[in-house]
């Protein structure tokens, strides 16, 4: 890059010469130029070289008058220098490598991270064993989620939607945090499967006569993510109907009527119902519930896959059992797609097999039925409902439809002897309703109407749109035919398919998307490194070494290539509180200790048992010592955050003292610089900006909300990260401050940042993994990922090239290595191939059975 330089003589700015001078337009110009330019017939005005624009010019003073231009001087002389070089050294751009791969894309997060319902949401009142696909449960927080609130303590239904599958015999593997895991549920289900999850709750949220979808709801006690969704104080069940309360009954039909209406207004179709879908609120209203639908629809799926695979006798007894126990009402052709789900071939008219609107009127005049005929109903069709699905699942397809003919000819008869002759029109509706052939139902519009006629005849009609709504050129979707259901009946086949390789695991691995899931979510190993004595204060990083200092007053020197020991700096006489790595031509390391001695030791190969330099501050019995290091190459100086509660900069040049900044009221024990900015944390509870520049203070931080003492500090970019005593997280991004985060109940004494990667660690020997995503120019979204566990306190942190460094009050380092994508991708290559006892890709021997793998 060339320097600056005049418009006018081409020169560039070196401050002696040629000297730039600003001019009001804003562009700069040397000094001489100035001079010896043609002056304007205007007085006190010239015309600018660079834009032709005229200015005004301090006559008689000359350019002296104008501002010298110290930030082009400053570019100018850093260019020259460089310039000035004939072999530079050049340093390559380190790649970042993400700690853990990306588990979903940032989109697909956006899109599902609302619905999701916070942890202590929901309260599990009892867990109903209905196959596994229930539980019931109440609100306990009324903020349900950032699209819906609910009262506290109303009743919610919840649904099993998919499960997060890990293996607790890892003590090292990543803990991911609730809404990590909730996502990474979602993630993996197919694109179905979301579809009908996010039509069932923008749906209930539409309609009024659908039960609210809150959301989603991941319970740590089961490891299953539920769809959370209202739940009625009564249902249908509840209700009993007295054989003369005609009016009752078309009440409640009109009811039964408007709810199956408001389905198809949002093109859903569920084509199996009970009593127990339909809930009833304060005044009478009746709702249909999705969670219900979808469960005592797995219980019919769920029925037709069992009896499939059982012999005779066994399957009668079973269906038998299952539809006596839950009273569903599945119209034919749902039993149908039911069992050609199955692989049972079945011959039938393509008109017969056809799902739709219609389906939802079966349902809903055998539940009017119920109440109307009573149980000499629900016996018939608990009789014709089991010989049914037995003719469908052994292929008897041409038996079906003279089954059903004899069972309709007995409800007619039910039906005769329970209405008279004034409800003709009633009778023959539902008699159409139960037709064999959906397309010859009649629409829920005419049945609205007669049972409105069995309560007033209205001298003039409500107009109701004559468009009739079938299946042909209709978008719908029926929830007992989608993946949502049929999903889990899948993963159960896959799974039985897999055990039939278990008697072969010790000798033949085949390497399926299971393996690769593994891979990818207990993708962490972990190294002890141990050589110190007492409580580590600090890690750095640089020349290829890790170097970390300890209140045992030395320094370790490991190698990062083999993780071992090299070397011990002593010399310190006091506890070592802090240290520092200083790229530079003769690259250096510093470290100080409470004693407030200073000490800097050369990393130049061989490792030298001395310091080459040692500083000390003013000794004051009242204060501690040095608490933290800070070094910045580009200004020349390191700067020290000292007990006396002020900030030092000290010249990395000559190692003088160059200045103090003071204006904390405690000690100062954290510093960070980043982007010309110096900050400085203290146990006063407040972060200090000082200009690198010149050293002058530019703004205080966290008198407005004092969270406790400030531990520590990370700035990156634009964003400055502080963590406090109380446990608490603060941001700032571009100077805007962020929510604070509680990701740690108790004090945090070490944060590390690099790129979006934030970890924290603390008293609580947990270090908690979060990830910063920008959401746009201002707004940064702070997502928590997972937590790695440890023995022992955290007191310092370091992150590079992929590799975590953990640092414990016990003396130990806890490396945690992720395993390399390369390796995944490698073994997704390979996924349909056979391997015997180790997989090799990239360096890296992988022992598939034990999920560890090494380096050569």
């Amino acid at each position: 890059m060339e320097p600056p330089e005049c418009p006018v003589c081409l020169q560039p700015f070196d401050g002696e010469s040629t000297i730039p001078r600003v001019l009001a337009c804003g562009h700069s110009t040397c000094e001489s130029c100035l001079i010896n330019l043609p002056k304007p017939p205007f007085p006190r005005t010239i015309r600018c070289p660079a834009c032709t624009q005229l200015v005004t010019y301090p006559h008689p003073h000359g350019p002296s008058a104008l501002p010298k231009n110290i930030d082009l001087l400053r570019i100018s002389s850093s260019l020259l220098q460089l310039n000035s070089n004939p072999n530079p050294v050049y340093k390559p751009k380190t790649p970042t490598i993400d700690f853990i791969p990306n588990l979903w894309n940032r989109e697909f997060f956006n899109n599902w991270k609302d619905w999701i319902v916070p942890e202590d949401a929901i309260s599990v009142d009892s867990i109903i064993n209905l196959d596994g696909f229930r539980s019931d449960g109440k609100i306990v927080n009324s903020k349900v989620s950032l699209r819906c609130s609910m009262k506290r303590n109303q009743k919610v239904s919840l649904f099993k939607v998919g499960s997060f599958m890990h293996s607790d015999s890892d003590e090292n593997r990543l803990k991911y945090s609730y809404l990590a895991k909730a996502i990474w549920v979602l993630f993996k289900l197919g694109d179905g499967a979301l579809a009908e999850l996010e039509l069932i709750l923008r749906s209930s949220l539409m309609e009024y006569r659908i039960c609210t979808a809150c959301g989603l709801w991941y319970n740590n006690e089961d490891d299953n993510l539920y769809l959370v969704c209202d739940r009625k104080q009564t249902n249908l069940l509840n209700v009993t109907i007295s054989e003369v309360d005609v009016s009752t009954f078309a009440m409640m039909g009109m009811e039964l009527c408007e709810t199956v209406s408001r389905l198809q207004d949002v093109e859903l179709v569920t084509g199996c119902t009970s009593l127990s879908c339909f809930g009833i609120d304060d005044f009478g209203h009746i709702f249909i519930d999705l969670n219900e639908v979808l469960i005592v629809g797995g219980r019919v799926q769920k029925m037709c896959t069992n009896v499939s695979s059982a012999q005779n006798d066994d399957s009668k007894r079973l269906v038998s059992n299952v539809i006596s126990e839950i009273n569903a009402f599945p119209s034919p052709e749902v039993l149908i797609e039911f069992v050609q789900k199955e692989c049972v071939d079945l011959k039938f008219p393509k008109s017969t097999c056809v799902v739709g609107y219609s389906s939802d009127l079966w349902s809903l005049a055998c539940v009017l039925l119920r109440f109307l005929v009573g149980k000499p109903f629900v016996e018939e069709t608990n009789d014709f409902l089991c010989s049914y699905i037995l003719k469908l699942v052994n292929g008897n397809a041409c038996d079906c439809e003279g089954l059903h003919m004899a069972w309709l000819d007995k409800v007619s008869c039910l039906l005769d002897s329970r209405l008279d002759s004034d409800f003709v029109t009633l009778k023959e509706l539902l008699c159409k309703c139960l037709c064999h052939d959906p397309r010859t139902r009649p629409l829920v519009d005419d049945i609205w109407k007669c049972m409105r006629e069995l309560i007033i005849s209205p001298k003039f009609d409500v107009n109701v749109s004559t468009k009739r709504k079938t299946t042909n050129g209709t978008t719908y979707h029926c929830l007992l035919l989608g993946d949502l259901l049929w999903s889990s009946n899948k993963a159960n086949k896959a799974d039985d398919k897999n055990g039939m390789m278990n008697d072969l695991k010790d000798e033949i691995l085949v390497v399926g998307s299971d393996v690769i899931e593994g891979v990818s979510k207990n993708s962490l190993t972990c190294t002890n490194l141990k050589g110190h004595h007492d409580c580590i204060s600090g890690l750095a990083i640089g020349g290829g070494f890790l170097f970390s200092s300890s209140f045992d007053k030395t320094i370790n020197v490991w190698s990062l290539q083999g993780l071992n020991h090299v070397h011990t700096f002593k010399g310190h006489e006091h506890k070592v509180m802090a240290l520092v790595f200083v790229e530079r031509e003769v690259p250096l390391c510093i470290s100080g200790d409470n004693g407030g001695d200073i000490f800097v030791w050369s990393v130049k190969l061989p490792l030298e048992e001395k310091p080459i330099k040692r500083l000390n501050e003013e000794k004051d019995w009242r204060y501690s010592g040095i608490h933290a290091l800070e070094a910045v190459s580009e200004s020349g100086f390191l700067y020290t955050g000292s007990g006396d509660k002020s900030v030092k900069a000290w010249s990395l040049h000559d190692f003088s003292l160059s200045c103090t900044m003071n204006g904390h009221k405690s000690v100062v024990c954290s510093l960070a610089a980043c982007n010309g900015v110096l900050y400085s944390g203290s146990w006063d509870g407040t972060i200090r900006l000082w200009g690198l520049s010149d050293h002058s203070p530019l703004a205080v931080l966290g008198e407005e909300a004092p969270a406790g003492s400030v531990f520590s500090l990370a700035a990156h970019t634009n964003t400055l990260v502080a963590a406090h005593e109380n446990g608490c997280i603060k941001i700032w991004n571009k100077d805007v401050p962020l929510d604070p985060i509680r990701a740690h109940l108790s004090s945090i004494f070490s944060i590390y940042m690099e790129g979006q990667w934030l970890f924290s660690g603390g008293w609580n020997k947990t270090v908690v993994v979060q990830k910063l995503s920008s959401v746009d120019e201002s707004q940064v979204d702070v997502t928590e990922i997972g937590s790695i566990a440890g023995d022992s306190v955290v007191t310092a942190l370091h992150y590079w090239q992929g590799r975590l460094f953990v640092a414990h009050a016990d003396g130990t380092i806890k490396v945690c290595n992720p395993i390399p994508v390369s390796c995944i991708q490698f073994l997704r290559m390979t996924r349909n191939l056979f391997y015997f006892g180790l997989v090799l890709a990239d360096d890296y021997i992988y022992a598939l059975n034990t999920t560890k793998f090494c380096t050569f």
